[in-house]
């Protein structure tokens, strides 16, 4: 019997482009990194409230739910523990949407990324996560 992906993936990346979800999941699982892609934030909370805990790599700029709605329907559903939230956006500078949200966010990823920075940023965030999930 298979294993469903999202069952073994450690990183989930919210992204309305195409593009951007296959290439980071590729990117990821080259390294060995399980990754899934959510194309919007209602597939991300969906992926969360079915038990996904990780790194979360959501874009800011989503048609329906921005990653900002998106982090605030998080933290409003209690989905936000266990997980490292990272923006990944095009824009240098916060908005006045993430007012009220920075204590959940945990870095910023600018688009375009570099491939070999995207992966050692995962790998860190990895390392964090498994830090906070030990108590260390």
């Amino acid at each position: 019997m298979a294993t469903d992906p999202q069952d073994t993936a450690q990183v989930v990346i919210v992204d309305d482009e195409p593009f951007i979800r296959d290439a980071v999941v590729k990117l990821l699982a080259c390294e060995g990194i399980a990754a899934v892609a959510a194309e919007n934030g209602d597939e991300c909370l969906d992926l969360l409230r079915k038990g996904f805990r990780g790194i979360i790599l959501m874009d800011v700029m989503m048609p329906r739910r921005n990653g900002w709605q998106t982090i605030r329907a998080m933290a409003d559903e209690s989905l936000v523990a266990g997980n490292i939230i990272s923006m990944l956006t095009s824009v240098d500078e916060p908005d006045e949407q993430m007012e009220g949200l920075q204590e959940l966010v945990f870095d910023y990823i600018t688009k375009p990324f570099d491939p070999s920075e995207m992966v050692a940023t995962v790998r860190t965030y990895l390392g964090c996560l498994e830090q906070m999930r030990g108590g260390n």
